[in-house]
C-alpha cells in the first residue's frame, strides 16, 4: 500500500467497475472488491496487479493478488483464485486503475514553523512553504523559497538550500540539498496504448539516508511503487539525474552530469565519473568505478573499473583503443605511400 503520508487511497471498486473504466474484459471475479494496486510480487488479496512481460510468468503464477490484468495469451496462466481482466494493453490498464484507486496528497494548505519544527533551533528562511504533516528535526535550516511537500520528514542538522523542492521523501540527519535540487518528483514511466502513451502513476518514495549530499539542480525521482534509496554518506554532484526505484549504496560518489536510469542498484563505495550513464535494471558491484563518459549497458562486477561506450573493463577498453589507433595509423601510412 502506498505511504498514507503521501498518497490518499480512494474508494474501493469492484473488478467489473474497474474493467469498465480501464478498458478491459472481465473473465472471472467481477464481484471482487479491489482497494489498491501493487506489483505481482507484493500484491495481496485487496490489490490488482498486471503481467506486462512473459519473463514475469513465474511471478504471475505465485501472486497473491485479488485481481490480475493479463494479455489474452496469458489467461490460462493466471492463478485460479484470482479475478482476471483481459487487456491487450495490460500495463496501461493497470496505470489507469492506479489513478482510480490512489491520489497524491496535494499541497493545499501550508502549516507554520511551530507546527513543523522539532524545536526553536530550526531555521526557516523567507518564502519557505511547508505542507501538512511536515516534520523538521532540530538544528536544520531550510533555505529561502524552498517548498517542502505534505508528509515529508526531515532529520536533524540538515541544510536545505534556497529554491529546493522536496516531496514524497524521508530525509535522514545531516543531509545537504543544494540550490535547485528536486527530490521526489514523479519518475519517468509510460505504458503504450492505442490512444498513445499513458503515464504510470508513481506511488513510491525517496529515502535519503544520513549524511547524503545532493548537488545543485540535481534530480532524484521517487519510486514507481517501491522506494528510491540513496545510501549513507553518498555524495552527488550538480546536475545529476537518478531515476525511479534506484538503490544507491553507501559512500558512492557521482560527478556532474551522471545519469542513472530506473531500477539501478549500486553497492557501497562506487564512483561515477562526469557524464557517466547507466542503463536501467543494471547492478554495479561494490567498489566498482565508471570512468567519465562511460555508458554502462551490462552489470559491473565488484571492484572493476569500466570505461567507454558501451562500457567495458578498463584494460580491455585501452587495448582496443590502442589497436584501433594502430590500424588507423597503418592505413594512413599505406595511403600516403601510394600517393
Amino acid at each position: 500500500m502506498p505511504d498514507p503520508r503521501f498518497f490518499q487511497t480512494l474508494s474501493p471498486l469492484t473488478v467489473a467497475a474497474l474493467a469498465e473504466h480501464i478498458g478491459g474484459e472481465v473473465v472471472r471475479g467481477g464481484e471482487v472488491v479491489i482497494s489498491a494496486v501493487a506489483p505481482l510480487s507484493s500484491a495481496d488479496r485487496g490489490a490488482i496487479a498486471f503481467l506486462g512481460d512473459r519473463k514475469f510468468a513465474a511471478a504471475l503464477a505465485e501472486t497473491k493478488a485479488g485481481c490480475v490484468i493479463v494479455p489474452p495469451s496469458a489467461v490460462d496462466a493466471a492463478p485460479a483464485d484470482a479475478a482476471v481482466i483481459v487487456s491487450g494493453e495490460a500495463q496501461a490498464a493497470w496505470a489507469r486503475a492506479s489513478a482510480l484507486l490512489h491520489r497524491p496528497i496535494r499541497l493545499d494548505r501550508a502549516i507554520t514553523v511551530v507546527e513543523a519544527a522539532e524545536d526553536d533551533t530550526v531555521v526557516i528562511e523567507p518564502g519557505v512553504i511547508l505542507g501538512e504533516g511536515v516534520r523538521i528535526g532540530r538544528g536544520s535550516r531550510i533555505g529561502a523559497n524552498t517548498v517542502i511537500g505534505p508528509g515529508v520528514q526531515i532529520g536533524r542538522d540538515c541544510l536545505i538550500s534556497p529554491g529546493v523542492t522536496v516531496g514524497f521523501a524521508l530525509v535522514g540527519d545531516r543531509v545537504k540539498l543544494l540550490a535547485g535540487a528536486r527530490i521526489g518528483e514523479a519518475g519517468f514511466g509510460a505504458a503504450g496504448s492505442k490512444a498513445g502513451p499513458v503515464d504510470i502513476p508513481q506511488l513510491g518514495r525517496v529515502i535519503l539516508q544520513d549524511g547524503v549530499t545532493v548537488g545543485a539542480n540535481s534530480c532524484i525521482d521517487r519510486g514507481a511503487y517501491d522506494d528510491t534509496v540513496i545510501g549513507e554518506n553518498t555524495k552527488i554532484d550538480n546536475l545529476v539525474m537518478i531515476g525511479h526505484n534506484c538503490v544507491i549504496g553507501r559512500n558512492n560518489l557521482m560527478a556532474a552530469h551522471t545519469g542513472i536510469s530506473g531500477s539501478v542498484t549500486s553497492g557501497d563505495n562506487c564512483i561515477f565519473g562526469g557524464r557517466a550513464g547507466v542503463g536501467d535494471h543494471i547492478t554495479i558491484g561494490e567498489g566498482a568505478r565508471v570512468a567519465a563518459g562511460g555508458g554502462v549497458l551490462a552489470d559491473i562486477p565488484p571492484g572493476e573499473i569500466w570505461s567507454g561506450y558501451p562500457a567495458k573493463p578498463l584494460r580491455q577498453f585501452l587495448r582496443e583503443t590502442v589497436w584501433l589507433s594502430k590500424q588507423a595509423s597503418q592505413k594512413k601510412g599505406a595511403k600516403e605511400s601510394k600517393e
